[in-house]
């Protein structure tokens, strides 16, 4: 079975996933709760039909419920949507991608962040990548 691509999910199809991925697993409610400016209950069934026929979630059921949750690991998700941003935005520019992270006004670095972000550097070279 091949891994579903996240990058082909709509935006509302991405923000449930986003929701099973940090809530591990929930019901339609749960997520029809947790989403901004939320469809219709129905549809947010519908939408996870969707994206359990597409291979994205699965479900189980208790009693009557289905309780819905990601068939993708979420350090998985991380790599792949990552790795898509990197693409997308920075041509497949790991250096490119990093050097906007650390410049971003946004990202205030500590200086031990910098210093684990330096050890990691300092791994990737040792092992050659």
């Amino acid at each position: 079975m091949t891994t579903p691509d996240p990058t082909k999910l709509t935006r509302r199809e991405r923000a449930i996933m986003d929701i099973l991925h940090r809530r591990g697993r929930a019901t339609a409610h749960a997520v029809l709760e947790d989403l901004d400016d939320p469809p219709s209950y129905s549809a947010v069934r519908a939408l996870l039909r969707l994206l359990e026929e597409r291979g994205h979630a699965k479900h189980v059921q208790e009693g009557t419920t289905y309780v819905y949750s990601p068939v993708v690991s979420r350090a998985d998700a991380k790599r792949s949507a990552l790795a898509h941003v990197v693409r997308t935005f920075f041509a497949g520019s790991v250096e490119q991608a990093v050097a906007a992270l650390v410049d971003s006004s946004k990202s205030k670095l500590s200086r031990e962040e910098l210093d684990r972000l330096a050890e990691h550097i300092a791994r990737a070279k040792k092992e050659g990548r």
